[in-house]
Order: structure tokens, then sequence, then C-alpha cells
């Protein structure tokens, strides 16, 4: 049998640019010699999903034969700003036809913006099919600077300011979720449109849940959970361990702790590899904080962080001596986080749903902007001593986008190590009581907007991400006002919105 022999006339007709890392010195040494090893490998490779991480940290792709990849490597990729401008409904948040408002030229049109893959982080998926590879690509304008909407470029460049201190991050993840079962329906289609979710997926518990941590609870997930857990394993993740949190198929997944890029990294594979492995099965992974189904209980997401001298190994919040306990270095870092807490909460929870878990019916979820040891309703645990000791924050919700909430910290934490974190935030007054956590997604868009994230994100990430959830929160109210659904419960938008694509 003769087949065609179609030739392209360019290799590079559909790349961004000729020569654009090396035009540009966009590379380290050790990304330009995993490149190298990247392309002598890629005949063991059918196709790459080529990914990056949107305003609200759902991986965005577009998935590459091996042979097109080739020329991507080094050139680059033209993508739509499509996912910069569009909220979590899909509705359109950014003027990309008239007048953007955020200060980045380029979104004039929806005008491409060229995805450069980071070779580091280049890996084969396991699995059935055809041998498709995964790596996270970092946005760039057209003439070669950082995308100033790009959150994996913030969180780069608050590694860097901490290495500039002889400092590094040590981040430890703790996740919860819900495994449930898919029911038989139509896929959501109808209705669906610009700023209209369709129906969500029909879905059922797994169990009746409300035993915790029991073994005959967890013994129902895991034809699921174990499988996974092996899964997440041959993509490299550190798990650590799996368990059955309270609600009906909740789960708890802990991983080691690893940097602050990497977390972030990890973060985003391991949630779109676990909906993915669930729907083999016919079952349905969310990472919606509170799902509209009976008897759920809400799911938090919480950030394990210290700081380690890397000169020395140690850790800057062990306290010296043998007497173990906190370091003044621990302090000074979590009146960090305690002063920007209000103005960067958006960032740790930035859903209308994930607010649903910080009310005070919900045992467990913090409460109070305030620190103490050992305390689950302060929004700040200090955990452990010695080499050990490290501060949780229990405040942030399992779809928040990792880069920007770990950014967040980093930023507000730093300032409090440096000494610079302003009092007119929220100081921890001895004998005096705590301010409450945010309770609103308006509440904390209120505070974002009014206050100083500019200084982490540049002016054009802060004005997109005001526009994003500006339409977010407008769309929600004027379908409760429509509807008349009580705003206080969990409504079927919220369902709509958040419990497929999350």
């Amino acid at each position: 049998m003769y087949t065609r022999s179609w030739r392209s006339v360019s290799a590079e007709d559909s790349v961004g640019s000729p020569s654009f890392v090396s035009d540009h010195g966009l590379w380290s040494d050790e990304q330009f010699a995993v490149a190298e090893r990247i392309e002598a490998g890629l005949r063991e490779v059918d196709l790459v999903r080529l990914v990056f991480p949107d305003p609200h940290g759902l991986a965005r792709s577009k998935t590459l034969t091996a042979d097109a990849f080739r020329s991507v490597l080094r050139n680059g990729m033209n993508f739509s700003p499509g996912p910069f401008v569009f909220d979590t409904g899909h509705a359109i948040a950014v003027d990309f036809l008239g007048e953007p408002g955020i200060g980045v030229e380029e979104i004039s049109g929806a005008g491409n913006f060229i995805l450069v893959p980071d070779p580091l982080t280049f890996q084969v998926l396991p699995g059935p099919g055809p041998r498709t590879a995964w790596v996270i690509g970092d946005e760039y304008l057209r003439d070669g600077t950082a995308h100033p909407l790009s959150s994996r470029a913030v969180l780069r460049r608050l590694e860097a300011e901490y290495a500039g201190r002889g400092h590094a991050p040590v981040i430890g993840l703790e996740v919860e979720w819900y495994l449930t079962r898919l029911l038989d329906g139509e896929p959501g289609n109808a209705g669906n449109g610009f700023g209209l979710q369709g129906p969500a997926p029909r879905a059922a518990a797994v169990n009746a849940g409300y035993q915790f941590n029991l073994d005959a609870r967890y013994d129902s997930v895991a034809p699921v959970t174990d499988p996974l857990a092996l899964h997440l394993l041959e993509l490299g993740l550190p798990l650590r361990s799996v368990e059955h949190e309270s609600g009906p198929g909740q789960v708890e997944c802990t991983f080691s702790p690893m940097s602050a890029l990497d977390t972030a990294d990890a973060m985003l594979l391991f949630r779109t590899a676990t909906k993915r492995w669930c729907a083999r099965s016919g079952h349905h992974a969310s990472f919606m904080s509170l799902p509209l189904l009976d008897s759920f209980d809400p799911s938090g997401w919480h950030l394990h962080q210290s700081v380690r001298d890397t000169a020395t190994g140690r850790n800057l919040f062990a306290a010296e001596g043998p007497a173990g306990g906190l370091s003044p270095q621990t302090k000074a870092y979590a009146d960090g986080l305690l002063a920007w807490s209000r103005e960067l909460f958006l960032l740790s929870v930035p859903t209308v749903n994930g607010y649903r878990r910080l009310g005070p019916r919900h045992a467990l979820a913090p409460t109070r902007l305030d620190w103490n040891e050992e305390d689950r309703s302060a929004m700040l645990r200090m955990v452990g001593g010695g080499s050990g000791a490290h501060i949780e924050n229990r405040s942030a919700e399992p779809c928040a986008n990792p880069y920007l909430a770990l950014a967040g910290q980093l930023f507000a934490g730093l300032e409090g190590l440096d000494g610079a974190a302003e009092a007119g935030g929220v100081p921890r007054a001895e004998g005096a009581a705590p301010a409450l956590v945010p309770q609103s997604l308006a509440e904390s868009l209120d505070a974002f907007r009014a206050g100083r994230a500019e200084r982490l994100l540049g002016g054009p990430l802060k004005a997109c991400l005001v526009k994003l959830k500006e339409s977010e929160l407008r769309r929600f109210e004027g379908w409760c006002a429509a509807t008349g659904a009580d705003p206080g419960q969990v409504t079927d938008w919220e369902q709509r919105e958040y419990f497929e694509v999350y």
C-alpha cells in the first residue's frame, strides 16, 4: 500500500519565533543541558502535552506531535490569551476587543503570546495509550520579556529573592479532595456558553463518611485510590500518605517537602492527573471545596512552610539550644503572614465556594486571623520543634492557583523576616480578640482591590485578577437575584461553576 508523503515547507511555521530561547537568554545552563537530553530521546515519545497554569490555576494545554515539539522546545509556541481574559465560567472578563484596562498592550485584539517549555519539567506520563510526555511552559511577550500575567513567573521571582538572601523556602502539601461515583447523564453541554456553565456532572457519594480515618471507610475508596497512589509515584510526585477524611469519599493526600516552584508544579500535575485517573474508572475527582451533595464536609488545602539557610542547611524556624522550640524568625515570618493576610487572602481562597468552609459551622476550619501552637482554629498553626519546626497555614482552598497562593505566603513571610511587615494589617496584640478570616469572596476582593498586592504581582496581574473575580462575583450575585437562591447556602450555580472544572 502506498502512502503519500506530505512535506511541510517549514518545520518552524507554527512555533513562537525561531531561536526565541537563545535570542532572549531565557534558559540556564542546566535547562540547555536537559533540553539536549530531551531531544535525543524524543524518538521514544509519540505526543507531548505543553501546559501552562492560567490565573485560576487550571492547566491549559496543546498536544503536539514529538516532531513538532522538537522545534517548539527551543523556539516556543504561539498560544491564545483566552485563558487570561475568561473568568471561571468562561465569561469574557477582560475586554480584549476594546480597552483591556490591565496595562498589557498585547492582550488587545487577542494577540498571541509565546509559551516556552521548561525542560526541567519534562516527563513521560505512565499509562496506556500513546507514549505521552508532559512539560510545563513559561509565558513570554513577543519581545522576549516575561509575561506580566504569568503566575509561574511571580513565584520564580520570589524564589530568586529568597536565594539572594541565602534562604530557600521549604513547602509541604496537604490536600483534601472528593472522590465521587459518576452517574449516567448528558455531558452537561445543554445551555452552556460564555459565562453560563451547563449542568454539573451527576455524581453520588462512594460511602457514608463521618468516621474519621476509619480503615473501613478507606477500604471503600482503596480500589481507586491505591492504584492512583502508585500512579502518582510513577509520575515522580513525592506522595507520603493517603487517608480518608470526614466527608463521604473525602480523601487527603500529603507530600514530602519540596522547593516552592517544585511544590506548585507538583500541585498542578497532581490535580490534573488525579481527575484524569479517576475518570478512567467511572469516578469523578473534585477539588471544589464544598460540592452540592448531601452531607459533604468542606475540603481544605494546608500549606506547611519553613525556610532553610542554604549555606548551612539549618531550618531558620528552629530555636537554638537543646530546649528546641521556635526561633524569633518564626514569629517574624508569622507576623508577616498576618500583616498581609487580608490583602492577599484572595490568592488562597479565590472562589465563591471556598468561603463556605471558613464559617464557625465547620469543625477544624480556621476562623481567626491569628497564630497559635497546635490550634487548628487559628489561620496559622505552629507545628513541631527543632529541625522540623514549621508553620501550617490552614486557610487555602484546594482549587487555588498554587503559584499565586504560594507566592502570597512567601512574599508576606519575607516581609516579616525583613522587618518590613506593616502593622496596619492584622497585628497580633496579646490579649486582644483576633479578627475573623474573611467570610466571602466580596470581602476578600474589596481588601485585595484596595490593598498593595501590586508589590507582589505587579500592576497588570493585580488588575487582571480584579476583573476576573469581579466578573465571577457579578454573575453569582445576578444568578441568586434572578432565581431567588439563598447566597448563604451552596448553590446550583457553584456546582455548575466549579464541580467539574476543578
